[in-house]
């Protein structure tokens, strides 16, 4: 019988369907499930835009488009080469002669410089000249085994719509890559190369090592004009045309877009600023759930006077479009039986945006439940105690009266009756 309880309680605690609470998200508002505001016109061949800390995309158009990129090329070559040699690694400049159009800080063959310095001279006035030099120089003298590096690393970076074939983004079959590869890499190295975070926010800069000291200007105007503006890339070739990548940060949020092909440098500069615009205006983070809360108190079977505490397993941040009705819904149990150890997975909480489902985080038992008291066991030996205590005094009770029954028999057997005569 108590097996056939506790089957059926088991039984019960499966089969109970879920209970469901729908809470409004932290900050979510109530602003109403409309679409996200269509961005602004871009005259860019292809653009991206994406969020620093967690690389969601907000907006793309012929993001994977596999286009000539230009100098922000020298991305990848900034990634390469900080990955190998150290900032004070001097470099003597090798026989190498460009042409007196292509940028250049105007290094001769022997000249020495040291990697920290012409990785500036490389990133802001996007000098062709440091590119070939520190290609040049960390591939052990080939540029060729360079591009492989580069090459590998865009692998394993999973930039699939990227391929190099020069380490200065001049126009050369075999070098491309996407807007979506650009924002990639462009978060990459500002998440996880402090040196190169701090170069590409720079307007200007000092050379001090070589046969003179050099004062050079960062291409992107943008860092100049805007002092939210904080990196990264420009780029232009007669294929590529006009190319940027830019970072900014404003309301605690960075994002980072990509234009490819505009007309001008004016027109390179208003795509990308009207695109960062636009997403700081219509998107922000939020952090609907927090690990560690409590979002579902579920019965106790055996225990109606207390309840079990089931929290967030995880804390998630979303950047939400500001329009978005944000909510969640809860699954869980109505009713736990024990035991049950102390983080197991009973439910799952759902984080909703206008009522599509973003992502769905564990919800965990705080505490342990134990094992369920069994009460009716000890009624149960209550009851038996007292019929066993009943059917002794019964039983007593029965021997008591037969023997009696016996005695007063015989008795009555021994004595004869009396005459009713008088003598």
């Amino acid at each position: 019988m108590t097996e056939g309880l506790a089957a059926a309680a088991v039984r019960g605690v499966v089969a109970l369907a879920a209970c469901v609470a729908v809470l409004a998200a932290a900050g979510a508002g109530v602003a109403s499930a409309t679409a996200t505001p269509a961005p602004p016109p871009l005259s860019a061949r292809a653009a991206a835009l994406i969020e620093e800390s967690s690389g969601q995309q907000l907006y793309g158009r012929n993001e994977n488009g596999e286009l000539p990129i230009a100098s922000t090329t020298k991305l990848m070559t900034a990634l390469v080469t900080l990955r190998h040699v150290p900032l004070s690694r001097v470099f003597a400049y090798p026989v190498y002669y460009l042409s007196s159009i292509d940028s250049q800080i105007g290094l001769v063959p022997g000249e020495r410089m040291n990697v920290h310095d012409l990785l500036i001279a490389m990133l802001l006035p996007s000098a062709d000249d440091a590119a070939y030099d520190l290609a040049f120089n960390v591939g052990h003298g080939s540029v060729s085994r360079f591009e492989g590096m580069m090459n590998s690393a865009a692998r394993a970076l999973h930039l699939q719509h990227t391929h190099y074939s020069t380490p200065s983004g001049l126009d050369t079959p075999g070098n491309y890559s996407s807007a979506r590869d650009l924002v990639t890499l462009a978060r990459y190295l500002l998440l996880h190369e402090r040196y190169f975070r701090s170069v590409v926010k720079q307007s200007h800069a000092v050379l001090r090592t070589g046969n003179r000291v050099r004062s050079v200007t960062n291409l992107n105007d943008l860092v100049a004009r805007f002092r939210w503006i904080n990196g990264v890339k420009t780029g232009h070739t007669l294929d590529a045309r006009y190319v940027l990548v830019a970072s900014g940060t404003q309301h605690g949020m960075t994002l980072i877009d990509a234009v490819l092909g505009t007309s001008g440098e004016s027109a390179r500069d208003a795509n990308a600023l009207s695109l960062l615009n636009w997403g700081f205006a219509n998107f922000g983070p939020r952090t609907p759930v927090h690990a560690g809360t409590v979002l579902a108190w579920p019965a106790i079977t055996g225990n109606p006077q207390t309840r079990a505490r089931l929290v967030a397993a995880s804390t998630y941040t979303h950047v939400f479009p500001r329009s978005a009705k944000v909510r969640l819904k809860i699954s869980a149990p109505a009713t736990l039986t024990g035991p049950l150890a102390a983080n197991t997975v009973v439910g799952s909480v759902a984080v909703l945006e206008n009522n599509r489902v973003v992502t769905r985080i564990p919800l965990l038992l705080a505490a342990a439940l134990p094992q369920i008291r069994k009460k009716h066991s000890a009624v149960s030996a209550l009851v038996i105690s007292a019929t066993l205590s009943g059917l002794v005094v019964a039983a007593g009770a029965a021997i008591g009266l037969t023997m009696f029954w016996r005695e007063w028999t015989r008795g009555t057997r021994g004595r004869r009756p009396r005459s009713g005569k008088p003598r």
